[in-house]
């Protein structure tokens, strides 16, 4: 489980960092996709934000399982977000589907390290 957990959490901060970075940085992709879906600019600073400290939360995650669960969590319940905001739109699933595959690996890597989740610091 650990290597399968590491090239998960690897694929989820590639991919978290790079979305949460183009969204923070204002990248013309982004801003038209929160322009489609209506909803206001400042959300999508703050979602890039969530992304970001997610997939630093993985990278954390490789020397302390704790820190893995928790942003495994985080970015499973903001895909959630995101694969409500592809529907509300009625996007097709080729649009919906990238959020649904990060949505899947991060609940995945959430209950391989489910059981080190009391450890986080504040937890205990």
């Amino acid at each position: 489980m650990n290597i399968l957990s590491i090239v998960l959490q690897s694929i989820l901060a590639l991919m978290f960092l790079m979305a949460g970075i183009g969204k923070i940085s204002g990248a013309k992709m982004h801003v038209e996709g929160f322009n489609k879906w209506r909803l206001p600019q400042w959300f999508r600073v703050v979602t890039g934000i969530v992304e970001f400290v997610g997939a630093a939360a993985m990278v954390i995650g490789f020397w302390e399982p704790s820190w893995a669960a928790a942003g495994a969590l985080l970015l499973g319940v903001t895909s959630i977000g995101g694969i409500m905001t592809h529907v509300r739109v009625k996007d097709s699933f080729k649009d919906t589907f990238m959020i649904v595959l990060l949505g899947v690996l991060s609940f995945a890597v959430f209950f391989i390290h489910i059981s080190k989740l009391s450890e986080f610091p504040g937890f205990n």
